[in-house]
């Protein structure tokens, strides 16, 4: 009876002049969380006439995805033809019957998409489980100038050369050319209820490199194995080459950071790992307080959108062909700075994790790929460990 009386005390007060019944409050929907993601680093030449069946890796899972495409490097409109997406079925080009969906735009099932700009599809109704393999087709009928897409995917795609009609094909079949790169498509989204997403932001370190291919053993994708029962999604915004204070491959971090990080759906935590570029590149970059004012800005950026900075120690390269005890004297001053400038949320002590404890400037050889850089899998197991342990001190 407490409970019709309230109701009754809610309809009565609606009825009286000048008064206005409380509201009652909406279920809030579910957010959309990044899944998977990555950076596009330049372009390749377009494939006019071809469907390219990209494969991407998913973090978490969700009741719906939607896909993000990108003209970023392009220099006309680019006419999307088609664009499916579906469940991987094995490890080819195949789909898992009955998950083929095709992906609309504003209810259309094409679309153009201006030089410079990215577009997101309307939502597929999809249900994906965490850590599923997704085909993303894209069919362009025509020739519209460079195609904008991420260079060291580390993952085989494929691509029919008659692609009219190809990109709804459940089959592989008319799928007989393999590439190792993504082409347009940038990102999956996820609805449901996740806990956000992990932008992980960097060079080849974080891209991947020294990694097997085909595998998922980038550390942005070991982090996502650590903290898939957090619900919480992880994006690899890594480009080989990249450098934070100056254009390299792919514009600079500063220039780059909205788009590829703080823009994309239901980010919490941004994880910047990069600087070794410019250290070990041309021209001479040995001004520390340029790096200090660059990671400073990022993080400000960040904190401006709530999204809390992980830190992580650039890591040693003794070895690699670029190293010199100058630039050596560069990479420990830096680290210094991330480790006590007290900008960071939280530091990620990856050079201390990896490093030769016999020779600080090496990399533990069961680390090393065998180029003196990068990370093999057992090191990039490692990364992603000391990343998660930071990431407790900022969630």
């Amino acid at each position: 009876m407490a409970g019709a009386g309230k109701i009754l005390t809610v309809l009565l007060l609606a009825m009286l002049p000048g008064t206005r019944a409380p509201a009652v409050a909406e279920p809030a929907p579910p957010p959309w969380t990044g899944s998977w993601e990555t950076a596009p680093s330049g372009t390749a030449s377009a494939l006019p006439g071809a469907a390219i069946r990209n494969v991407v890796h998913l973090s978490v899972g969700g009741t719906a995805v939607r896909i993000r495409l990108g003209n970023r490097f392009g220099t006309a409109p680019l006419r999307l033809g088609a664009v499916t997406v579906a469940l991987r079925r094995g490890t080819g080009p195949g789909a898992v019957p009955g998950t083929l969906h095709t992906a609309t735009f504003h209810g259309a099932p094409t679309a153009t998409v201006p030089p410079g700009q990215d577009t997101v599809t309307d939502p597929v109704p999809l249900p994906v489980p965490a850590a599923a393999d997704l085909l993303v087709t894209v069919y362009t009928p025509g020739d519209d100038g460079p195609a904008t897409y991420h260079q060291t995917a580390l993952q085989t795609s494929y691509v029919a050369p008659d692609g009219a009609g190809r990109a709804a094909d459940e089959g592989g079949a008319a799928y007989t050319t393999t590439v190792s790169r993504w082409y347009y498509v940038t990102g999956v989204d996820v609805l449901g209820t996740t806990s956000g997403s992990i932008v992980a932001f960097g060079d080849s370190l974080t891209d991947g490199n020294g990694s097997t291919p085909d595998t998922n053993h980038r550390w942005p994708d070991r982090l996502a194995e650590r903290v898939r029962a957090d619900r919480l999604g992880v994006l690899n915004a890594g480009i080989s080459g990249n450098r934070l204070l100056r254009d390299g491959t792919g514009p600079s971090a500063l220039t780059r950071l909205d788009a590829d990080a703080l823009d994309r759906a239901g980010v919490r935590i941004l994880v910047v790992l990069e600087g070794i570029n410019d250290i070990k590149g041309t021209p001479k970059a040995d001004d520390v307080t340029a790096y200090a004012d660059a990671y400073r800005t990022l993080v400000a950026r960040a904190h401006a959108r709530g999204i809390r900075v992980v830190g992580v120690t650039l890591t040693p390269y003794r070895g690699f062909s670029a190293y010199s005890d100058a630039r050596e004297a560069v990479r420990q001053q830096v680290n210094a700075f991330i480790r006590t400038g007290g900008i960071f949320d939280a530091v990620a002590d990856a050079d201390a994790a990896l490093r030769d404890p016999t020779d600080p400037t090496r990399l533990l050889p069961a680390y090393d790929p065998g180029d003196h850089l990068h990370f093999n899998d057992t090191g990039m197991a490692v990364v992603a460990e000391t990343v998660r342990g930071a990431m407790g001190a900022v969630r």
